[in-house]
């Protein structure tokens, strides 16, 4: 009975049989870079996808126009009060970020290539880690919290300078221990609702779910203005919504498990645009 209590709790969730095809559109950020946001599916997910689709497409008209204009996209606002925090010194060395890297600029490519295997810590660490571990070792600063507005904006700001770039997370040498430990809680059913990150991603991606459109759940945009809360949303901060919304105990954000949750999910969208900060419902 509790079985079947859980397997009709979860049907109910879906509102449409039928998946409906994702917009063909293209994206064109600010008249001058063309972004790929759908594309032939990795190698290794390429036994269940054909192809990786950017959340973008799942969105309604208003809000893909917003994002190809920065102008018109409210993420920008955080990347430009980041952009002042990296040049303001603070911590017991006197340091900012700009001591050490010059511009923002000097961070193209990084966000596509996070998270990534760190050889010197001998973990696999996200971009966030790599932020706070500037500061406490190189600044003499105190760490920021993990989904805090600050590092989440500091992120966008990182991912901003990328943007177009393609989506390239290593998952093979020291970090493929970590890439499978992440596969194993995608599809992992969680919760009362018995969900995994596949039930909706995978298997429902383009169907409606409430009054949402279930999207390939891609992270290639992250951090993302969420429409829904007015802010900028970080990659842990949406696993901890979607773990509670299947009504399940949640990890906390900076995790072990969902720093390897966001290693397999950042490479199920390699070769994709970077599009952080995107906008989305």
């Amino acid at each position: 009975m509790k079985k079947l209590t859980s397997a009709l709790l979860a049907s109910a969730v879906f509102c449409t049989p039928l998946m409906a095809d994702p917009v063909e559109d293209t994206l064109i950020l600010n008249e001058e870079i063309t972004m790929v946001t759908r594309t032939a599916a990795p190698a290794h997910v390429s036994d269940v996808l054909d192809e990786v689709i950017s959340g973008w497409h799942f969105r309604g008209t208003e809000t893909r126009a917003m994002q190809a204009d920065d102008f018109d996209n409210p993420g920008m606002i955080f990347v430009e009060k980041a952009e002042e925090v990296w040049n303001t010194a603070d911590g017991s060395e006197g340091k900012s970020c700009s001591s050490c890297h010059e511009g923002s600029d000097s961070m193209k490519g990084v966000r596509a290539v996070y998270p990534k295997w760190n050889e010197a810590a001998g973990e696999v660490r996200t971009l966030e880690m790599q932020v706070n571990d500037c500061r406490e070792n190189r600044m003499g600063a105190e760490k920021w919290k993990y989904t805090g507005g600050d590092m989440t904006n500091m992120v966008a700001l990182i991912s901003s300078v990328s943007r177009g770039m393609p989506v390239d997370v290593a998952i093979t040498g020291p970090a493929q221990s970590m890439w499978e430990k992440g596969k194993e809680l995608y599809y992992t059913r969680t919760g009362q609702l018995e969900l995994a990150c596949a039930s909706c991603h995978e298997d429902n991606y383009g169907n409606m779910i409430r009054a949402d459109h279930l999207s390939q759940g891609q992270i290639n945009g992250f951090p993302t203005y969420r429409l829904k809360n007015t802010k900028l949303n970080s990659v842990h901060a949406r696993f901890k919504g979607c773990v509670r919304d299947t009504r399940a105990e949640t990890f906390k954000p900076g995790s072990p498990e969902f720093v390897a949750l966001e290693l397999y999910v950042a490479s199920r969208g390699n070769g994709l645009s970077v599009e952080g900060p995107s906008i989305r419902n």
